[in-house]
């Protein structure tokens, strides 16, 4: 969505994808704002709750079922479970999701993996060709008259045209850009803390040769999964920068992760959006 600076201010509906890195402040943003003017709409929540939730349950039974006494009680209906994905916990999408490597050590099959990356991709376009219909919610059903699209940080890997024409059509993009620092910063978070992440699969195939072959490591199921994670990161990283900004360039605007900091309400954010139009001519 193209708008000057004064008429993205003064619009009376406000609709704005944030588009950026896990842990660039895309989260901690859209929890700043009004929650009485700005519907939260978080796409790694709508792929957990709604297209991969099955998938999810499947996962956490099979994991179940490997011990006996959980099995019995399953199989008897005895005990039931169910998942507790909120916007601030997705934890169980991403451990759904899992790392490539050892099965022994907590890694999935290249095969495996490579399934559940098929599986993740299609949630995410189906969640992000659900905005328009949240936005039209969000003011119908709940009287928010503002929204705010929460992106995961895989949005930029989607090959699928109409993902990125959708959002733009019916959402002001604005992507949130790391500039050295904070990208050392992001690096040293999943340094010490690997996360599972999702890779488009040219990239994946590459990085597990080139892993394979500077750490001496014959066979996949002898990697480890957590130092192909840490290791993958930056190269991942630098690859979905030029990918954010090839975006940013076509459909949106962009603010740093130093400006996004700033923000401390909704007029904040507004004027944060309006500075970047401005920016961007």
């Amino acid at each position: 969505m193209r708008l000057t600076a004064q008429e993205f201010r003064d619009a009376p509906r406000k609709a704005v994808t944030l588009l950026g890195m896990s842990g660039v402040g895309k989260t901690v943003t859209a929890n700043r704002l009004d929650r009485g003017q700005w519907f939260h709409y978080s796409g790694d929540y709508r792929i957990g709750t709604r297209y991969l939730d099955e998938d999810i349950l499947d996962h956490l039974k099979m994991e179940m079922m490997q011990v006996p006494f959980l099995a019995a009680l399953l199989r008897s209906d005895s005990i039931y479970i169910r998942n507790n994905i909120t916007v601030d916990n997705l934890e169980p999408v991403l451990a759904y999701l899992g790392k490539p490597g050892d099965p022994g050590l907590g890694g999935l099959s290249r095969r495996e993996f490579g399934d559940r990356l098929r599986l993740h991709h299609d949630a995410e376009v189906r969640a992000m060709l659900d905005v328009p219909r949240f936005i039209a919610k969000a003011e119908a059903i709940y009287g928010y008259p503002h929204f705010v699209n929460d992106a995961g940080g895989s949005l930029c890997e989607l090959n699928d045209p109409k993902v990125f024409d959708c959002l733009a059509k019916h959402t002001v993009i604005l992507y949130i850009h790391a500039d050295d620092g904070h990208v050392d910063e992001l690096c040293r978070r999943q340094a010490s803390s690997p996360k599972p992440l999702y890779y488009p699969d040219g990239f994946l195939d590459r990085a597990l040769a080139d892993f394979q072959r500077e750490q001496g490591c014959a066979a996949y199921d002898r990697i480890v999964p957590d130092e192909f994670t840490r290791w993958a990161f930056p190269r991942l990283l630098q690859d979905r920068l030029a990918r954010y900004r090839r975006i940013a360039d076509a459909h949106g605007y962009t603010a740093t992760m130093a400006e996004v900091q700033e923000v401390r309400n909704s007029g904040d954010f507004i004027e944060l959006i309006a500075r970047a139009i401005d920016r961007a001519g």
